[in-house]
């Protein structure tokens, strides 16, 4: 009884109160979104969009995204439509090398022995044992074991050449060594990618693999199961001669990049030109069904139940137009926003889901995602608000078999939702809106870990109609606030954000001892910094002065400082390599490292470097080289210096020298991506 009366207390006190009412908008419309919102319509969905075998330009995305434009219509989405953005390998998107299509029509391994064959693996029956990018091939070899394959040292006392390499590494990681140099005819992959505590367990498991789409070393490679690998491995260990066939009809060549699009149009006149936009990524292999059938089926349901409480008048239509948007992953966000600069510039905040389904068997923990550290924004905060109260009823009704808003579906499971409130983490299209060049704030919803994921067992089956309906919910209650958010709602949000404050100083006692533990001493900080700026995005998004308002900006952002008092201590310059300031170039827009293209490592290269800037290497407390150099670029404002940068980073993913963050900086402004402010 002790511990029922703690944990009662303990949601009191979080803000996920039992019986409390959800944030931010009237209980009726609470209520109509919850009731309208179906997990089991949204499953239907995802089954239809599991079918397909997903890839950019393909024919399988092609039919992924008319059934997606045909639902939308069917919903009362009367403008949805395809847009399409040439891919021919040569037009650029910002930073993003445009890739060709590609397609497969027929792949098939066999084993060949005793005066017959044993198939090991068809693309029929399961997409993912074909490497993304192989091109056609008819080939009969042997089979040669070089482990990881990614070193020359590996292929040591090896003959390779017209021979089938097995290799633990990605293909990709793989294929201009032992195909390009040593001439091996073809790949046979077992990696095991997206590591969690659970790889390895199901040996039976196929997983995603990917050729280098820009490679000039053109090959194909075969996916297969740790078990089959292994088998291999024993044989060969024993001096056994495999011999495999292989059949592959696949390639790339010039196509599109499809963006399916509809919209809710705004109801008033001077702000329907802003717009909120929901956005998933529609392509993935076959079946893919938290990632990421989940997230476009989730939002095509938002978008039916939107416009159906809209236009029945259970929903007063919001100011700003709400705009979904189902793109292959980065690659179409990229083409979208640098293609259609229009809709970019309009854009105030987005909602991304990638992966939002999975039940109890995926492993998978839901987590509404802040923005970095670079784009202080309240818009987090609003998602966390309306999940913290998910939590709360659904904790409710599995403990007790009571609440108001349990949010089951009839078909799905009754577990309490337990979504946590996470730091930044990178790796989906909310990166692209997210980036300094475009600055959109993003709410990003996802899964992880996820057990199956990439996997062939990532299928329907493991989808949770309870979950699906959940994140709907927090994502309709999210976009329908914001695109419907006025001056009125002032008070409320910086309340939502003057509390959140108290966490974000938490926070960053927490990370100060731990790097205290790491360095034996104090570092120089920047955790201060970022409060006001998030106070200001809520003034900002409603046009409106900082000093307006019941509870006005000015005085949260004083109460918010005071909160963080002793959390900063700022850098003296002195006037060297560290006072340099920078600005971002007007192009090109968009991260450097983006689907299957590194701009940095191309231009960089370019230019006859041999070696990267060591800042691209480096492992901090919280973060590594990818993460720092995605924040580095966007805190390059025209106004901090480098040392300013540097301490900024340091807060976010752990102390990073300045002497790294100049060298990257001078490297950004080689290649052009930035230039220095005199």
């Amino acid at each position: 009884m002790k511990r029922i009366a703690l944990a009662l207390a303990g949601w009191l006190v979080g803000g996920g109160a039992w019986g409390q009412k959800a944030p931010l908008l009237p209980e009726k419309d609470v209520a109509a979104m919850a009731q309208e919102i179906s997990g089991e319509t949204a499953k239907r969905n995802l089954e239809g969009i599991a079918r397909f075998h997903r890839q950019r330009g393909s024919q399988g995305f092609h039919a992924a995204a008319e059934l997606v434009a045909e639902r939308l219509r069917a919903y009362g989405l009367s403008d949805a439509t395809i847009l399409e953005f040439p891919a021919d390998g040569k037009i650029f998107y910002g930073t993003q090398r445009s890739r060709q299509a590609w397609d497969t029509e027929f792949a098939e391994l066999w084993e060949v022995k005793n005066g017959g064959a044993v198939k090991l693996a068809s693309f029929e029956a399961e997409p993912v044992v074909l490497a993304e990018d192989s091109e056609s091939a008819d080939v009969t070899a042997e089979l040669v074991e070089v482990g990881e394959g990614t070193k020359e040292g590996d292929y040591a006392g090896k003959d390779v050449k017209g021979k089938i390499v097995l290799v633990s590494a990605q293909p990709g990681a793989v294929q201009d060594l032992a195909v390009g140099k040593l001439g091996a005819a073809g790949i046979v992959s077992y990696a095991q990618n997206q590591k969690t505590a659970w790889s390895g367990e199901n040996q039976d498991a196929i997983r995603w693999g990917h050729l280098e789409t820009f490679s000039a070393n053109k090959t194909f490679a075969f996916m297969v199961s740790l078990k089959t690998a292994r088998e291999f491995k024993e044989r060969l260990g024993k001096g056994e001669k495999i011999k495999l066939h292989a059949v592959v009809k696949a390639g790339q060549h010039p196509g599109n990049y499809e963006v399916v699009t509809a919209t809710i149009p705004g109801g008033d006149a001077k702000l329907k030109e802003a717009e909120i936009v929901f956005s998933c990524h529609l392509d993935h292999q076959r079946p893919g069904a938290n990632d990421n059938a989940s997230g476009c089926a989730t939002i095509l349901e938002v978008a039916r139940t939107l416009q159906k409480l809209i236009g029945e008048g259970k929903l007063a239509r919001p100011a700003r137009t709400i705009r979904f948007v189902f793109p292959p992953e980065i690659e179409g966000t990229m083409a979208l926003l640098n293609g259609k600069p229009e809709i970019a510039k309009r854009i105030k905040a987005a909602i991304h889901m990638d992966m939002v389904g999975g039940g109890p068997e995926t492993k998978a923990v839901f987590h509404v995602t802040r923005g970095p550290m670079s784009l202080p924004s309240f818009v987090q905060d609003v998602a966390w608000g309306f999940a913290e109260w998910v939590n709360g009823e659904s904790y409710e009704y599995a403990a007790t078999g009571k609440a108001a808003y349990p949010m089951v579906s009839p078909e799905g499971g009754k577990e309490p939702l337990r979504a946590e409130y996470s730091a930044y983490s990178m790796g989906s299209d909310h990166d692209v809106y997210q980036d300094s060049s475009f600055g959109i704030p993003a709410i990003y919803l996802n899964d992880w870990p996820d057990r199956y994921i990439h996997t062939n067992l990532d299928g329907a089956a493991n989808i949770d109609p309870t979950k699906l309906k959940r994140a709907g919910f927090i994502g309709a209650a999210s976009g329908y606030f914001l695109a419907g958010m006025r001056e009125a709602d002032l008070p409320a949000v910086l309340r939502m954000v003057d509390l959140d404050s108290s966490r974000m100083v938490q926070e960053i006692a927490q990370k100060r001892k731990q790097v205290s533990e790491h360095d034996g001493g104090e570092i120089q900080r920047a955790e201060g910094t970022l409060i006001r700026p998030t106070v200001e995005s809520v003034t900002n998004f409603v046009g409106v002065p900082s000093n307006r308002g019941t509870v006005t900006a000015s005085q949260m952002g004083q109460n918010l400082e005071r909160n963080s008092e002793g959390m900063s201590v700022r850098t003296l310059n002195d006037g060297g390599e560290s006072a340099r300031v920078y600005q971002r170039t007007s192009s090109p827009k968009g991260p450097l490292v983006v689907f299957g293209y590194d701009y940095f490592d191309v231009e960089w290269t370019k230019r006859g470097h041999a070696t990267a800037p060591k800042l691209l290497e480096y492992e901090g407390l919280w973060g590594g080289g990818e993460e720092y150099a995605y924040e580095v670029l966007n805190f390059v404002d025209g106004k901090r210096n480098a040392q300013e940068i540097a301490d900024a980073v340091s807060a976010e993913y752990g102390p990073v020298s300045v002497e790294l963050v100049e060298e990257y900086l001078k490297a950004l402004q080689e290649i052009a991506v930035v230039e220095e402010v005199k």
